[in-house]
């Protein structure tokens, strides 16, 4: 499908797959801060680059000057065909960023420091500019992995502006000479240029970081923005065995074939991955040294643990080679598994089946270690409870040591051939980082690596397409479906109806990710997804995962909200993708399926943050085929609520000091909106509720349909609708 539409349309480019991560090779090689073109005048004219992704980590690019953020697929693809943007000027934060690192601190550790100061600030919805007579201290790999998790702190952008540095990272990267002197000039003529000696910009708000005063730190182990010091690590996993697990004692148990046991908290995958930390040369340098140190004084990972390196660009397999280094990380368990986000977004694969059945068959919270960028529940491994983010170089320092339950400083990584092997021992110094670093990259690696990106393997070279105007749909593939959102669709769309006496899916909490929505991981057999592929004939070791299918609708349907760590207060004790209907507890596609067959329109209520996390179109597609006509919350995370509109869903926001605790809301109740066809963007909603003793009542919402666009795209059933009626006309 993709190699058909790169022949089939114009001005459409695919980076075939086993290049790396999108964010990685926009940031080493597409982006070029500023570019060039003729007007239709034939002069030429600079302008700056800008950039809208369909993944929500696509403001990697603000590290180099360029403004850019995530969007929904569905956004980008209207975008794609020649539709604006379009979104309420946000306020502008800034961060000033003064000092430097100290020794042996790395960018992961001031990434996960900024994340936790914004997300305790509150900048949804806004963009966060960094500044200050920091900048000068901060390599641009640094600036690009800050720049990255602003979907972690909330904001729609992290930017960085351009300065010299930029000009550094262009010239290394391989860049033209004439692309770097244009960047430069233009930036300078246009007033775009940052000097640090110059007098601070003006902001809505601001919040400030002295760097020397980062420590060595974690997140987790449930969101990226809850950082933990290293030296505390220890003392939160255990009290969350109590408080969060409700567990009174730790367990540890045998392994079934192995001699050694498995307990709470011990790491059971630890994963160099991710474009946010992999895109950095200094974090897996680092990690490549106490690899080194560690197999010189004889350690390795622990038994139970299952590693793994996955870089975002080839260029970094480069340079780890140059250095020597891929050895030694080889030596200990980090093979390289490929190119791509991996354990990141889910696709870490299944335990050895002895630690997964000890895991599930004592109820053993198990952690994971991963230089990724989130760490919801149920992301990384249906096996896997606590899990923690932390830089390249302490995920090899985890793999060897193999538990988050021992002070990582006071206690051995283990046992080496000389002794105890202390985390000192292997820490590399900064000083031999950069060192390595100098020696071994240089820009001839990315321009070889990015001379012929277009062309792709021996895999992809073999697809054979037909070029044509449209795209002849398999029709027994399981993995690309031709999907129903056309279906039935007039050049005149019709009124919206009003939303009579709608019943709950589900009731939700705090904090709902688009992975809680549409998880992107492996796929349950007893799940409805799992059983719709076992009845066409696919077996249980060739599920794939959610991600991996997420061209097929029909599977894609049955997955949403289908996460086994989702709590639906519908269904009081009970975990995973499961709701009530008609007094019986079945799984929420089910239940959704009847309530479609009966006519009855549905609704989802929730709480704050709503949506957080991935900017997955598939949690608004999804919840548009299980028939869901609003979803009432505390709070939209930006790119959901987005994506909620574009599939014709209203997004529906409680009033001020309203809740569904307050309220009281049951899933036996029936809500009515009346006048929705009349509605107007950012209006005031009356909601009617019928509660289950014929009881009416009504509260107020404010419609989440911010802009005009917006409401365009919702009357018309949806942003695609839309479009194609205007390409129609």
């Amino acid at each position: 499908f993709l190699k058909w539409g790169s022949k089939a349309l114009d001005n459409f480019q695919v980076v075939p797959p086993g290049t790396g991560i999108c964010h990685q090779v926009n940031l080493e090689y597409i982006a070029q801060s500023v570019w060039s073109s003729k007007d239709p005048t034939g002069a030429k004219i600079a302008y700056p680059d800008t950039l809208v992704g369909t993944d929500s980590h696509t403001t990697m690019v603000n590290g180099l000057g360029v403004l850019g953020w995530g969007v929904g697929g569905i956004e980008a693809e209207a975008a794609m065909l020649g539709q604006p943007v379009s979104m309420l000027i946000p306020e502008v934060v800034g961060f000033k960023l003064t000092g430097a690192l100290a020794e042996g601190i790395t960018a992961t550790d001031l990434v996960l420091t900024v994340t936790q100061m914004l997300r305790a600030k509150g900048v949804v919805g806004r963009f966060v500019e960094f500044y200050g007579s920091g900048l000068p201290a901060m390599t641009l790999a640094d600036r690009a992995t800050i720049a990255n998790m602003a979907p972690e702190y909330g904001a729609t952008c992290g930017f960085f502006p351009i300065d010299e540095k930029t000009m550094d990272y262009l010239r290394l990267t391989g860049r033209p000479d004439e692309t770097v002197a244009l960047v430069e000039a233009y930036a300078r003529a246009q007033g775009m240029w940052y000097d640090a000696s110059l007098p601070d910009p003006i902001f809505t708000d601001t919040l400030e970081l002295d760097m020397s005063s980062v420590r060595p730190s974690l997140a987790g182990p449930k969101r990226p923005q809850d950082r933990v010091s290293l030296d505390s690590v220890d003392e939160v996993f255990n009290g969350d065995l109590t408080k969060v697990y409700k567990k009174d004692h730790a367990v540890r148990v045998g392994v079934e074939g192995a001699d050694h046991d498995i307990g709470d908290g011990d790491v059971v995958i630890a994963a160099i991955t991710s474009c946010t930390n992999t895109s950095n040369p200094s974090v897996l340098i680092a990690a490549g040294l106490v690899a080194r140190k560690a197999r010189a004084l004889g350690l390795t990972r622990k038994p139970w643990v299952k590693t793994s390196l996955a870089p975002g660009s080839q260029v970094v397999t480069d340079y780890l080679n140059k250095a020597g280094l891929s050895e030694d990380l080889d030596a200990i368990g980090f093979n390289l598994v490929g190119y791509g986000c991996t354990t990141c977004i889910g696709n870490s694969g299944p335990l050895s089946e002895p630690i997964s059945a000890a895991i599930n068959g004592n109820d053993i919270v198990a952690a994971s270690v991963l230089s990724g960028n989130r760490n919801f529940e149920g992301r990384v491994s249906p096996d896997v409870r606590a899990n923690f983010l932390a830089s390249p170089p302490l995920v090899v320092a985890y793999a060897l040591k193999g538990t988050v339950t021992q002070d990582m400083y006071e206690t051995p990584l283990g046992e080496g051939t000389d002794g105890p092997v202390y985390l000192k021992d292997v820490w590399p110094t900064n000083q031999e980082i950069s060192d390595l670093m100098a020696a071994n990259i240089d820009d001839r690696m990315f321009r070889a690596r990015y001379s012929n990106v277009y062309a792709g393997d021996d895999h992809w070279r073999q697809i054979n397409v037909v070029t044509s105007d449209t795209y002849a749909w398999p029709t027994s593939s399981t993995y690309i479906h031709n999907p129903p959102y056309f279906d039935g669709i007039t050049m005149t769309p019709a009124p919206v109806q009003d939303i009579i006496e709608a019943k709950p899916l589900a009731i939700l909490g705090d904090s709902i990710t688009t992975d809680h929505i549409s998880p992107a991981g492996s796929i349950k057999a007893d799940s409805p997804a799992g059983a719709f592929l076992q009845e066409h004939q696919v077996s249980r070791k060739d599920f794939n995962s959610y991600g991996a299918r997420r061209g097929n609708d029909e599977v894609m349907v049955r997955g949403t909200f289908a996460n086994i760590r989702i709590k639906n207060e519908m269904v009081p004790g009970v975990e995973g993708g499961m709701t009530r209907y008609a007094g019986q507890v079945m799984p929420i596609y089910d239940a959704a399926m009847r309530h479609k067959k009966d006519g009855t329109p549905l609704v989802i209520i929730a709480g704050k943050e709503y949506g957080t996390g991935s900017s997955r179109d598939w949690a608004a597609k999804g919840t548009n085929l299980l028939g869901v006509r609003a979803v009432i919350t505390e709070s939209f995370e930006r790119i959901h609520r987005s994506n909620l509109v574009g599939m014709g869903i209203i997004p529906l926001q409680f009033a001020e000091r309203l809740s569904r605790e307050s309220l009281k809301l049951k899933g036996s109740d029936l809500y009515t909106i009346k006048d929705v066809a009349k509605i107007r963007p950012r209006q005031d909603v009356e909601v009617t509720l019928t509660r289950e003793d014929g009881t009416v009542e009504t509260f107020m919402t404010r419609c989440r349909i911010d802009t005009v666009n917006e409401l365009e795209y919702f009357l018309h059933g949806g942003i695609l609708q839309y479009v194609l009626r205007n390409l129609a006309a």
